[in-house]
C-alpha cells in the first residue's frame, strides 16, 4: 500500500503505544490516532473514520477480546490485532468476527507495515467475496421467484415456458420494472388469490 493510511491505534500502555506509533510513522503513515480506552470505541470509530485499526492487547482476558471483536463486527474496517498470548477458541473468534490480522506475540515496530498491508488486502478480500456472495444468493433468490410466476402464468394461461417469460419480460419493460420485480408481484397477487 503505498498511500499513507488514516490508522487508529488501540492501546490502554502509552510506552507501547508510542513504540507502534513510531513504527506506523517511520512506515510513512504519519495519520495516527491513539485511543487508550474501550468506553466509546464505535463511537470515535465513526468520527475518526480510519482506513484501518489497529489494536493492541498485552494480555486480552475474554471479555477484552470479545468486546473488540464485536467492534470488528459493527466497524466494518481492516483490524489488525496484536496480543502477547492466544488460545485456538480465541484464534478462531477472531476470525469469526473478521478480525483481519490477529498476531500473537509479535509486535515489532518493522513488522508492523507488512501486516497492515496483509490486513487491508484481507478485509478487501473477504469484504468482496461477501459482496458476491450476497448477489449470488439475491440472483438465486429472484430467479426461483421467476420460475414460480412462470409456472403460474403456464398454468393459468395455457403458455409454454418461453412464452411465460417473454410475458414476463414485456410486462417489465412495459411497466419499466425489474423482470424479478414483476415476477415477485404475480406470486404474490397469486398467494394471495389462495390458488395453490
Amino acid at each position: 500500500m503505498s498511500q499513507p493510511l488514516t490508522i487508529l491505534l488501540v492501546d490502554d500502555n502509552g510506552l507501547r503505544a508510542s513504540i507502534i506509533e513510531e513504527g506506523l510513522r517511520e512506515a510513512g503513515h504519519s495519520e495516527v490516532s491513539i485511543v487508550t480506552t474501550v468506553a466509546g470505541l464505535v463511537k470515535r470509530i465513526e468520527v475518526l473514520e480510519p482506513d484501518v485499526i489497529v489494536v493492541d492487547l498485552e494480555n486480552p482476558n475474554r471479555d477484552q477480546l470479545e468486546h473488540f471483536f464485536q467492534v470488528s463486527r459493527v466497524v466494518k474496517r481492516p483490524m489488525a490485532m496484536f496480543v502477547d498470548r492466544s488460545d485456538a477458541a480465541s484464534i478462531e473468534a477472531a476470525i469469526e468476527a473478521g478480525v483481519s490480522a490477529y498476531v500473537v506475540d509479535g509486535l515489532k515496530k518493522e513488522r508492523i507495515k507488512p501486516i497492515l498491508d496483509m490486513a487491508i488486502s484481507r478485509f478487501n478480500a473477504v469484504s468482496r467475496l461477501s459482496r458476491e456472495l450476497a448477489e449470488a444468493r439475491s440472483e438465486l433468490a429472484e430467479r426461483k421467484v421467476i420460475d414460480r410466476a412462470k409456472g403460474i402464468l403456464m398454468k393459468a394461461k395455457k403458455l409454454d415456458e418461453d412464452q411465460a417469460y417473454k410475458l414476463l419480460r414485456r410486462t417489465a419493460m412495459n411497466e419499466n420494472r425489474r423482470i424479478g420485480e414483476v415476477a415477485a408481484n404475480l406470486v404474490n397477487a397469486y398467494n394471495l388469490l389462495g390458488d395453490d
